[in-house]
Order: structure tokens, then C-alpha cells, then sequence
């Protein structure tokens, strides 16, 4: 028993920041992410457009997947600080890539139109799937 309580003393601490650090580094990419949409997502989902909420959410995903398997396989902080910022860019590139190819998209969005924003949503996903296994790998 006091093998565990000395390994739950040194790893505590250590869980702590990299979640918290990871955390930090999610909000920064959903602050980015917000701040780079051609509309507010916050007031559109507080409106009731349910378009905005499934978008901001695939986002969300997004972020955190690829996030959550840079903590896991990262022994210090400094490379889910390293990863974290790459695979949030990787997944803001993504949505400008869709965004072009969908050149109407932010106005189907703001109108509330669910058929792109799942399509949206798919390849936030999609593309967090692959930065989380090339995170890991």
C-alpha cells in the first residue's frame, strides 16, 4: 500500500500540469477557433441555431482528441506544449480548407442549415483522428 500512495504522490503533480497545461492549450485553440469564424458561434447557439452549436462542438472534438493523445504520450509538459499548438493549426487549417471548398458555409451555418455543419463536423473529426495518430506515433 505504500508503494501506491508514493506513486500517487509523485504522479499528481505531474497529471495536474499536463492537464492543466493540455486544458489551457484547448481553450487557446476554441478562443482561436471562434475568433477566426466569419460569425459568433456563441450568440448564434445562444439564438437557438443548432447549425452553430454542432459546428463549435466538432471543433471542440477536434481540439481536444488529438490534444488528449499528445498528453498521454508525452513524458514532459514541453512536448504536449511542442504538439499541442501543431495539431490545434493542423485541425484550423482544416475547416479554412473546407470553408473554401464550401465556399457558402458560414452562411448555411448562420442560417441554421445542419447538412453542413455535420459535414463540417466529419472532417474536424476525421482530421483529428489522424493528428492524434501521428501525435502518438
Amino acid at each position: 500500500m505504500e508503494a501506491v500512495i508514493q506513486s500517487f504522490l509523485a504522479g499528481f503533480p505531474v497529471l495536474m500540469l499536463h492537464s492543466s497545461v493540455t486544458l489551457a492549450i484547448l481553450v487557446v485553440g476554441v478562443f482561436v477557433y471562434v475568433k477566426i469564424t466569419p460569425y459568433d458561434e456563441i450568440a448564434l447557439i445562444k439564438a437557438g441555431n443548432t447549425a452553430a452549436a454542432v459546428s463549435l462542438s466538432g471543433a471542440i472534438i477536434g481540439f481536444a482528441v488529438p490534444l488528449a493523445f499528445a498528453m498521454a504520450s508525452s513524458i514532459t509538459v514541453y512536448e504536449i506544449l511542442i504538439w499541442g499548438p501543431v495539431t490545434l493549426l493542423l485541425q484550423l487549417v482544416a475547416y479554412r480548407i473546407t470553408d473554401a471548398v464550401l465556399s457558402d458555409l458560414p452562411k448555411r451555418i448562420v442560417e441554421g442549415e445542419i447538412g453542413p455543419a455535420i459535414f463540417l463536423v466529419s472532417i474536424k473529426i476525421a482530421v483529428s483522428a489522424i493528428n492524434a495518430a501521428a501525435v502518438t506515433g
